[in-house]
C-alpha cells in the first residue's frame, strides 16, 4: 500500500493543516505534471503521468478527515476499518432528522415531476424554497457537528506524538472515521436534494 502521507512529505497524523496540505501538493504535483516532460520518451512520460496520479490521489484521500483516517487506520493496523452497520444510539435522533426530512422531500420532489402546467409549476418553484430552507436547516445543524467531530480529531492529533497513547488514539480515531461517515453520506444526501430543488 502507497503511504500517502510519505508521498506528501507529511507526518503520519490525524489532523493535517488543510492550507499546508494544499501547497504541498501544489509544489510536488507542479513538478511532476506531465506537460513538464513532453519532449521526454514515452517512459519518462509514462513515469511523470504515474507519478501526477499518485499525488493527486494522496491529497484527495488526505484533504477529506474521513479518507485520511481510513488510510492512517490502514497504515497502522495493516487493515481497513470494519464498517459499522448501526448507528450509534447518539445519533439516532440526528439520523431521525435528516432521514424524515429527506422522505418528505422526495416526496414533494416526486409530486413537482408529476407537474406538466407551467402556472402550477410556479407554484411549485415557490414551495421548493420552503423545502430548500429545511434542508439548508438541516445541512447547519450537520455543519456545527462536523465541528465538534473536526476539534476532537485535533484533540486527538496532540495526543498522537506520545506512543503510549497510540492504542487509545487508535480506538477513537476508528470511532470518529466511522462519524465522519455518516456526516458525508448524510451531507451528500442533502445537497443532491437542494441541487434538485433548485431547478
Amino acid at each position: 500500500m502507497t503511504d500517502f502521507f510519505s508521498l506528501l512529505d507529511e507526518a503520519r497524523r490525524p489532523w493535517l493543516d488543510p492550507d499546508s496540505l494544499k501547497k504541498k501538493f501544489l509544489a510536488f504535483s507542479g513538478q511532476a505534471h506531465p506537460d513538464r516532460v513532453h519532449n521526454a520518451d514515452k517512459s519518462q512520460k509514462e513515469a511523470a503521468h504515474q507519478r501526477y496520479t499518485e499525488l493527486n490521489a494522496a491529497y484527495n484521500c488526505l484533504r477529506d478527515p474521513k479518507d485520511r483516517l481510513r488510510h492512517l487506520l490502514e497504515l497502522e493496523r495493516g487493515s481497513k476499518p470494519g464498517d459499522l452497520q448501526q448507528i450509534p444510539q447518539g445519533l439516532m435522533d440526528m439520523f431521525t432528522q435528516v432521514s424524515q426530512v429527506c422522505r418528505e422531500t422526495d416526496s414533494f420532489l416526486a409530486e413537482k415531476e408529476k407537474i406538466n402546467s407551467p402556472l402550477i409549476k410556479l407554484q411549485f418553484f415557490e414551495r421548493s424554497h420552503l423545502w430548500i430552507e429545511k434542508l439548508t436547516a438541516i445541512q447547519h445543524m450537520l455543519n456545527q457537528w462536523h465541528e465538534t467531530l473536526t476539534s476532537d480529531l485535533k484533540a486527538n492529533d496532540a495526543l498522537w506524538s506520545s506512543p503510549s497513547n497510540r492504542p487509545q488514539v487508535l480506538e477513537r480515531l476508528d470511532g470518529l472515521y466511522r462519524l465522519f461517515g455518516y456526516f458525508n453520506r448524510w451531507s451528500a444526501q442533502i445537497q443532491e436534494r437542494i441541487a434538485r430543488l433548485s431547478f
